[in-house]
């Protein structure tokens, strides 16, 4: 048996990691490490899912326009998923051209291409396109309003619940901020969010000609190195909040800030979530799928003596900068494998330990296909031992 050695790294403080687009329960800071004009906020990083820290993050809140997370999130899985194009001619209904609150003020009867409905939601956060959309996709906006619910749980959004998809004030109507840093973490797997999501102004043309002018509801498109993208809202129930998002030196972090008294104080906190976030906090990969691990595996019955083994799946760890700690990968490997295996079959792990705690687990697969022995490599391996000896 050839002896795989353990791999000791020298990293700074560790988290544990979650799939992508998971976020773990506990927070790395037991309580904000800077003061949060806000009644909720969480700060994470969603490539490992990991929650900086957080304020009241589980607290049931109406969050007004940043209820259309959800709604974007669902037009653009409509396009990935090929239910929608870009340019399908949108019908506006009365529905649609009665809502009120932030709006491009459609005209009930036009008919306006995807895209322009899309923009105007992600730059305006515009209701009457929203429930436009949601029309379009669904058949109507209950419809619309039950898929996001439905959606919602099957991102454990467990104390969420969406009675419209605009966020105007409804009785029953609330989620977290837990609950929003996830739906948020979800639309931003999506590329063409932010084609539109950086645009700080625009306008809408109408079939009659007439325009609107759109202007981004997020200013800290504007104002903060690294932001782009984000859903603002205010009412009198919910407050001002936000979900923004911002990229510096490889690391995204997204910032949930619900409940302050004014914008100001909305866009401050985020910005100061984000300072500190980027300021104290790296990645470090510590996996690459398809990385090969050192040394072959015995093969028992097959055409070759030995395979080489390779890591499937990337592992990156969120670290405090200036607090080095150590991580063990350990690996769950037989003494040997039997063939027939083909390339990518699983052969073992590779756990993850920090301070004796397992944080992860990594798959172990072969990373070339080995045979069966047949009569011939049989012969020609004894022939190859004889002559070689």
């Amino acid at each position: 048996m050839r002896k795989f050695a353990c791999l000791l790294l020298a990293l700074a403080l560790l988290a544990p990691c979650a799939a992508r687009g998971e976020l773990m329960d506990a927070a790395l800071e037991t309580a904000p490490p800077i003061p949060l004009l806000c009644e909720s906020a969480v700060l994470v990083e969603p490539e490992s899912g990991q929650i900086l820290f957080e304020q009241n993050a589980d607290e049931r809140r109406p969050v007004a326009s940043v209820t259309k997370v959800m709604a974007i999130l669902l037009a653009l899985e409509a396009l990935e998923a090929g239910r929608a194009t870009l340019e399908d001619p949108v019908p506006v209904s009365q529905t649609a051209a009665g809502m009120g609150g932030s709006q491009v003020l459609l005209d009930a009867g036009e008919t306006l291409p995807f895209e322009t409905l899309l923009k105007s939601m992600i730059v305006g956060s515009a209701n009457d396109a929203t429930v436009a959309i949601g029309e379009y996709l669904y058949g109507s906006h209950q419809l619309f309003v039950d898929r996001m619910n439905e959606r919602a749980q099957e991102l454990g959004m467990a104390d969420t619940h969406f009675v419209n998809s605009t966020g105007l004030p409804a009785e029953g109507h609330y989620t977290t901020a837990r609950d929003v840093a996830r739906m948020t973490v979800e639309m931003l797997k999506h590329p063409l969010y932010f084609e539109y999501s950086t645009i700080w102004l625009d306008s809408v043309i109408h079939e009659s000609g007439r325009e609107t002018q759109l202007t981004n509801t997020n200013r800290l498109i504007r104002l903060y190195d690294g932001c782009d993208g984000g859903k603002t809202g205010s009412t009198n129930e919910a407050g001002y909040c936000i979900s923004a998002t911002a990229e510096r030196g490889g690391m995204r972090l997204i910032a949930v800030v619900l409940g302050a008294q004014s914008s100001s104080d909305r866009f401050d906190t985020a910005a100061s979530m984000f300072d500190y976030g980027f300021a104290n906090y790296r990645l470090y990969p510590v996996a690459k799928s398809g990385a090969k691990i050192k040394g072959e595996m015995p093969v028992e019955g097959g055409n070759l003596p030995s395979i080489a083994l390779m890591l499937q799946g990337d592992l990156t760890l969120l670290m405090k900068k200036g607090t080095e700690q150590s991580v063990e990968l350990l690996p769950n490997l037989p003494q040997s494998v039997q063939a027939p295996l083909d390339m990518g079959d699983a052969v073992g792990s590779v756990d993850v330990v920090l301070d004796g705690r397992k944080i992860a687990r990594i798959a172990v697969v072969a990373a070339q296909a080995v045979g069966r022995q047949d009569f011939a490599d049989g012969l020609r391996r004894v022939f190859g031992r004889w002559l070689f000896q």
